[in-house]
């Protein structure tokens, strides 16, 4: 047993993920200060990882960029807090996909055209002090919000909407089983709908694009913890 248990230790610390021993299935991302099981993709932000916070910032001149899992995620419940500077907008992707060379044109795409290799596209959970916060934003492929496309805006009522609060940590929650997507933002509902059309995909943390001449902008992200559903 004992070697066992040293074992599971071995591939938890490996894989970027310590479990949490007070709420068992609970994974706590970031904690060991490792990315090991995320890479970077679609543009060159940067991610860092200090006293178990993770930091991203920006790059003049780059794209939306993603510090996404290597491996793809199905049922599942997310929970985290995020500061975001101001100036800045963000998000996670959930249950979202990396473009490769040769794809078709991704079913729903506003633009009709297939998206360049290593695109993120996919449901992203906006981060953002303008209101949009906890709503599902359908990144570089319908381009327009889940709330929208679900006829599910009944839910961005006023507390919602005023969930996220300015330069503080709020807390977030996330789950998707099924069709069904939820999020919370600091114990309030802030989306609620069904849509088949992505059963699994990788979990990707968002570094927005900026414009150039300003900058840098910094997100960050404390007490991430995942279990599988």
């Amino acid at each position: 047993m004992k070697t066992l248990l040293s074992a599971l230790l071995i591939v938890s610390v490996m894989t970027g993920c310590i479990r949490d021993k007070c709420c068992p299935g609970w994974e706590n991302w970031f904690a060991d200060g490792k990315l090991d099981n995320f890479q970077i993709v679609s543009g060159t932000a940067s991610y860092k990882v200090e006293n178990g916070v993770l930091v991203g910032t920006t790059v003049e001149g780059s794209p939306n960029t993603f510090l996404a899992t290597k491996t793809p995620c199905k049922d599942f419940e997310l929970q985290f807090e995020v500061n975001v500077d101001d100036q800045l907008n963000s998000g996670v992707q959930v249950r979202s996909h990396v473009a490769k060379e040769g794809d078709p044109v991704p079913e729903g795409s506003k633009s009709g055209k297939p998206l360049p290799a290593g695109r993120v596209f996919g449901p992203q959970c906006e981060i953002a002090i303008n209101g949009t916060a906890g709503d599902f934003y359908d990144e570089a492929r319908r381009g327009t919000w889940w709330s929208i496309l679900t006829k599910t805006e009944a839910v961005r009522t006023d507390a919602a909407k005023a969930a996220f609060k300015k330069g503080e940590w709020n807390q977030y929650r996330i789950v998707v089983k099924g069709d069904h997507y939820q999020s919370w933002i600091n114990g309030v509902p802030t989306a609620d709908f069904s849509q088949p059309h992505d059963p699994e995909g990788i979990i990707g943390f968002q570094v927005h694009g900026i414009k150039k001449g300003t900058g840098p902008f910094s997100v960050r992200w404390r007490n991430v913890k995942f279990r599988a559903l």
